[in-house]
């Protein structure tokens, strides 16, 4: 099976995001892929300053080092997104512009949520053009989870029409990132990357 990153940017007090990341991280482990959060805000990179390759060799910070090996690792990303005024969160995007050529040549599937009823789809659509931009393959399905505290418990379990409409979504979600993520390892196997 697969080896997948999970992406969470926010830094609220109150982070009810952190639901569906921890939700995406046990369905995908239920399907037997090798999953792994990674909370923007635990990582705790600076402001962007430097990207990670722009450091002379071992002179990067060891969390932003250690997280450039899991990215170049892993055979695709999810992206767990909240929306600020319309658009992307600072923490995540913030945690993204650190890496640029870890990113390259994998695919990238993005969740987004809010406390309304759009449930990030605004947010949503402009990762998709940030993380093509990055050199990720971006796949078609997405997950957008509105009013994100009756969709899913302080578990991360589904509950009411929410946690319904989620549930049944992320089967395809799941399969078409897999379909990439097998895709695009066994191109990098057969011949490296143009660039």
């Amino acid at each position: 099976m697969a080896r997948y990153l999970v992406f969470y940017g926010s830094y609220r007090r109150d982070r009810q995001g952190i639901r569906l990341a921890r939700y995406l991280v046990e369905r995908f482990g239920e399907r037997g892929d090798h999953v792994e959060l990674v909370d923007a805000q635990a990582v705790g990179l600076p402001m962007l300053d430097r990207m990670f390759k722009e450091y002379a060799e071992d002179d990067a910070p060891r969390a932003m080092a250690d997280l450039a090996a899991k990215i170049v690792a892993a055979d695709g990303f999810v992206f767990v997104t909240g929306e600020y005024n319309w658009g992307v969160q600072p923490g995540l995007k913030n945690l993204t512009d650190h890496f640029l050529e870890e990113w390259f040549w994998r695919p990238a599937a993005i969740a987004s949520y809010s406390a309304g009823r759009l449930g990030g789809a605004r947010a949503n659509s402009q990762w998709h053009a940030i993380l093509s931009e990055m050199g990720m393959a971006v796949v078609s399905s997405t997950l957008t989870v509105g009013q994100i505290g009756q969709a899913l418990d302080a578990d991360a379990q589904p509950t009411g029409e929410g946690g319904a409409a989620l549930d049944k979504a992320f089967p395809r979600f799941a399969s078409d990132l897999s379909w990439w993520a097998e895709a695009a390892r066994e191109q990098r196997r057969r011949q490296a990357p143009p660039y």
